[in-house]
């Protein structure tokens, strides 16, 4: 369980004043929630306690997910029209604390910037920093917008109860991957087929609600064959003797990759990457892209980057991993490559050089590599141990939770936790 330290913590802002309002006069808005049931169980949590929730929809797939009708707002007008709605019904309803599952998106933008302007607690959920058995809970923002972009290790340093050794990991047995995948789908078809009550909606990817769902679906019914076929390009590469970089893939639409890094698309990082290694890698070096496990291949990234490793003359040397499991790759890895990738914290964990091109939480001095990309394929710097470990020990008090969003096993310890925090 997280010891929360003092000071500074991610999950306790002493800046906003709700935190100084009595349980039963909280007004909690929730916005948009991973896709399942977790906002939903965690809005029953907090109602226990004596406060209000209030649970803002969308579309369908929002409002599926919510069992209290009475207390489901309809925004039904266009993403244009959000914020002065929001400003209604933080007005109306009192609203004291606004609860996101990430804060990029353009509605969950406005809230960041709501919340701010009226001194309103903003709790922020997001997939783990310590992927994959945490998920993450801060205050004020996350990933580029957390406050861990601005804080030290000396004041980490400072900051942590002591090691944290003695916390249990949680089971390796809680993946979500099949829930996420689920969830994911049925959303989707749900806005496809049950949206008639949200005409202004339009959604903040460039796919369309169809596009979105046969992909979705696609991609759950294909898990069994992208496994496979994980499984046998991962035993050709860790067989083969070769040194070999890892390259930490994301997807393209992803909020962290679009808002904080400088790339416009997944190609325009590939290429730089591949470059960089046909100009300095040793030539007996091999570099290996592992695909996001959520990828659906809307971006097109293997063609991509085989195209681009054709055009180099390093083909023979070039390998791309479809999703699943990371470690059985970091295990043999020389080192890592990334934008933004939290799990590129595995590689920190593991001792691994990190080099990360965009804008990531834990970008710190004797953690990254600080050398240019042509360096690092040559000579890549190792993170410091101890730096890590501190660091690791400061998110486990501030931010971390064990468990997760999707299963029913992960969620039931992850709620108990986080709705005290």
């Amino acid at each position: 369980m997280p010891r929360l330290s003092s000071s500074p913590n991610l999950s306790q802002d002493p800046t906003t004043r709700a935190r100084d309002i009595p349980v039963d006069g909280r007004v909690f808005l929730l916005s948009q929630g991973p896709h399942g049931p977790f906002f939903n169980r965690l809005g029953r949590l907090l109602r226990a306690t004596g406060a209000q929730v209030w649970r803002v929809a969308f579309n369908a797939g929002d409002a599926f997910f919510w069992d209290d009708p009475d207390r489901l707002i309809l925004h039904q007008d266009t993403p244009d029209d959000w914020p002065a709605h929001l400003d209604r019904i933080i007005a109306e309803k009192g609203v004291t604390d606004i609860v996101l599952y990430g804060d990029v998106r353009p509605v969950h933008a406005a809230a960041r910037a709501a919340a701010r302007a009226r001194g309103l607690t903003l709790h922020v959920f997001e997939e783990g920093y310590l992927r994959p058995f945490w998920l993450t809970y801060e205050r004020g923002g996350s990933n580029g917008h957390s406050r861990l972009m601005g804080i030290t290790l000396p004041e980490m340093r400072a900051a942590v109860l002591g090691p944290q050794a003695d916390l249990p990991r949680p089971p390796a047995n809680w993946g979500d991957m099949r829930q996420h995948k689920f969830y994911g789908a049925l959303y989707h078809f749900l806005i496809l087929t049950a949206n008639g009550r949200f005409p202004g909606y339009r959604k903040h990817r460039a796919i369309s609600v169809l596009q979105e769902f046969r992909l979705n679906l696609r991609r759950l019914l294909l898990s069994p064959v992208i496994m496979v076929d994980h499984f046998l390009r991962t035993r050709k590469i860790r067989r083969s003797g070769h040194p070999f970089t890892l390259v930490l893939m994301q997807l393209e639409h992803d909020a962290s990759f679009r808002a904080h890094s400088d790339y416009a698309a997944m190609a325009d990082f590939t290429s730089e990457v591949l470059e960089a290694f046909a100009a300095h890698a040793p030539r007996h070096h091999h570099l290996v892209f592992k695909g996001h496990p959520l990828d659906d291949g809307r971006s097109r990234q293997r063609h991509d980057i085989m195209a681009k490793a054709d055009e180099l003359g390093i083909r023979d040397r070039v390998h791309h991993v479809p999703g699943g499991k990371l470690a059985l790759l970091l295990g043999q890895a020389r080192s890592v490559v990334t934008v933004n990738s939290t799990s590129a914290q595995q590689a920190l964990w593991r001792g691994l050089p990190v080099k990360a091109m965009g804008r990531a939480v834990f970008d710190k001095q004797q953690l990254v590599s600080d050398q240019s990309l042509d360096e690092f394929f040559v000579h890549p710097q190792r993170p410091d141990a101890h730096s890590y470990r501190l660091y690791r020990d400061y998110l486990l008090e501030t931010s971390q939770i064990p468990g997760g969003f999707y299963a029913g096993r992960a969620r039931a310890p992850a709620l108990r936790l986080v709705v005290d925090m």
